[in-house]
């Protein structure tokens, strides 16, 4: 009985632990290649789109949609995506981190270049930022070759 009731407890805590880091995230898993990922930020919706699709290790070209929610495209931001892998200290590896600053094309498209040093799951946040405010933020995740 007290076997079980332990069990229970941690299955409970564990439950209660993944729907809490579920409330912040966007989105949940790498989309299928060839797919955007799309976000909403707190103003603005953020289309997330990489080539190749998959991304391979080294450098890769991203493009990002930033629209407002009545679909008006937005084309006077800063956006900037961060690339970041957790480290692994098993394999002791550091924590990795790339920065890529995207310029506007047309339509509130901005498109720019990166490096992902290794392949595995990137945690992606990309930041519009306007004249006025904070910036918004969309987290994505990827998944290199």
């Amino acid at each position: 009985m007290r076997r079980r009731l332990c069990f229970t407890f941690i299955a409970a805590v564990a439950a209660l632990a993944l729907s809490a880091a579920a409330c912040g995230r966007e989105t949940s898993a790498p989309t299928p290649a060839g797919q955007p990922t799309v976000a909403s930020g707190q103003r603005v919706n953020i289309e997330f789109r990489r080539e190749p699709d998959p991304p391979q290790t080294g450098e890769n070209s991203y493009q990002v949609t930033v629209r407002q929610p009545d679909g008006t495209p937005v084309t006077d931001a800063t956006v900037t995506a961060v690339f970041s892998m957790p480290a692994m200290p098993s394999m002791n590896m550091p924590a990795m981190r790339s920065d890529a600053s995207l310029t506007h094309g047309d339509n509130g498209t901005y498109r720019g270049t990166g490096q992902l040093s290794m392949g595995g799951t990137w945690n992606v946040v990309v930041s519009a930022a306007g004249d006025s405010g904070p910036p918004d933020t969309a987290r994505f995740s990827i998944v290199a070759k």
